[in-house]
């Protein structure tokens, strides 16, 4: 792997096949959601060309970079959305623009979830990536339209936004759905994955045990919040719950962490162990 940003190793490379599986970029988008900025993925190489996943931003020498590199590796011929959220597809349009003499279609999960998309990509597609192979595996939770893509050879995860690199993902109803988010985990579980690429953060070289912290952290969370509950008789609302379950947490990430407590009760309430009584939730059993 190379990295392109505040830090680049130089390697020796043809200008048609890397030595390196995949080169991270990172995108000029830090906030407080993206943190350092969102991974921009250029990866494949040889006669079939590059790939991109999440060209994030529209920063004209973020998308120079990223052709750069693509040239490095045969030229650009795809670009990959894992998710539409714009801290992902932020500069796909404009890169397809600026690579148009070279007909490249951006792929993404649905027209729903990326309007702009060329060509829809159902699970299991799969893409040209060099010596190897990159599969298109839906992962559902985080966005009801997000995918992960994997290097089947070389076993490595470029997870979007399922997992991140420090900390955890949000999960915001409607377009999240923290059941359907567990069941991606899982389905990971049983991959042999032996490198994760987050959109936001390092590099995680043990992906199963991250996985598992994923889903123990979650579990974890939901027993605070069915322990919250069992204090109000009458059920409480999500805004009185928050402060409670979030002792250790900046009150300025409040209305964060309320989405998450409203996906936890959405989960609650799918499995028949809450219900709702106007905007209180209250535990059923």
């Amino acid at each position: 792997m190379e990295t392109i940003g505040t830090l680049r190793r130089n390697k020796n490379v043809s200008q048609s096949q890397k030595t390196t599986p995949y080169t991270i970029i990172l995108a000029p988008n830090p906030s407080m959601m993206t943190g350092p900025g969102t991974n921009t993925i250029v990866l494949g190489g040889g006669v079939e060309g590059a790939t991109v996943i999440d060209p994030a931003d529209d920063n004209e020498e973020h998308l120079e970079a990223i052709i750069r590199e693509g040239a490095e590796r045969g030229g650009i011929r795809r670009i990959l959305i894992t998710h539409g959220h714009p801290d992902h597809l932020g500069g796909a349009v404009k890169l397809r623009h600026m690579l148009q003499h070279l007909g490249v279609s951006i792929y993404a999960y649905s027209r729903e979830g990326t309007p702009d998309v060329d060509e829809e990509t159902p699970d299991g597609e799969l893409f040209p990536a060099g010596d190897d192979v990159l599969q298109a595996i839906h992962t559902p939770g985080h966005r009801f339209d997000h995918l992960c893509y994997y290097l089947q050879q070389h076993q490595i995860l470029f997870a979007g936004d399922l997992v991140a690199g420090v900390g955890t993902v949000v999960i915001s109803p409607p377009e999240g759905d923290l059941l359907d988010y567990l069941n991606s985990l899982k389905r990971l579980q049983s991959m042999n994955i032996v490198e994760m690429v987050p959109a936001h953060g390092p590099v995680i070289t043990d992906p199963q045990a991250k996985l598992q912290e994923y889903i123990t952290h979650r579990m974890e969370r939901e027993q605070q919040i069915i322990q919250v509950l069992q204090s109000y008789a009458y059920g409480a609302v999500i805004g009185e719950m928050v402060p409670l379950i979030y002792v250790d947490v900046d009150p300025r990430l409040h209305p964060v962490a309320a989405h998450s407590v409203e996906a936890h009760l959405l989960k609650l309430e799918r499995e028949g162990r809450v219900k709702r009584d106007g905007e209180r939730w209250i535990l059923t059993k």
